[in-house]
């Protein structure tokens, strides 16, 4: 598999607008960018630190899995992503090792990227994503 770099950290919050203060405050980091995916019911805000990004991830239903995340496990990193060439490409190939998936092609996500899903219960408890641009 070809990973070129840790595309970002998505990180589950209950509410952006509580959360960006922390990061762009504290941590001087600069929030460039605020999405709704409405698939996925989720609300996200980006900021970069070098090459990787922090995905801030905002429930925008009681029924998304973001929400049922915390929910269960309170607020914190969600999930991994890692920047690939072909993400359907990497999907096929976890697939012919064997590795549960969520997703068994890509779908679209947030920042015009293509997306797909491992299951953490194949990669040691890690919600990992394999992204490409679109």
């Amino acid at each position: 598999m070809n990973i070129t770099h840790i595309e970002h950290l998505g990180i589950a919050v209950k509410s952006l607008e509580a959360a960006i203060p922390y990061y762009e405050s504290v941590l001087g980091l600069k929030c460039y960018n605020i999405e709704e995916v409405a698939d996925q019911k989720v609300k996200t805000a980006f900021f970069k630190v070098g090459q990787t990004k922090i995905e801030l991830l905002e429930p925008t239903s009681p029924d998304s899995t973001i929400a049922k995340f915390i929910e269960n496990r309170g607020e914190g990193i969600h999930h991994i992503a890692f920047a690939v060439p072909d993400t359907n490409e990497a999907l096929n190939e976890l697939a012919s090792k064997e590795v549960r998936l969520i997703d068994k092609a890509a779908r679209p996500g947030a920042e015009n990227l293509m997306i797909g899903f491992a299951h953490p219960k194949a990669t040691g408890g890690v919600l990992t994503e394999f992204c490409c641009p679109k």
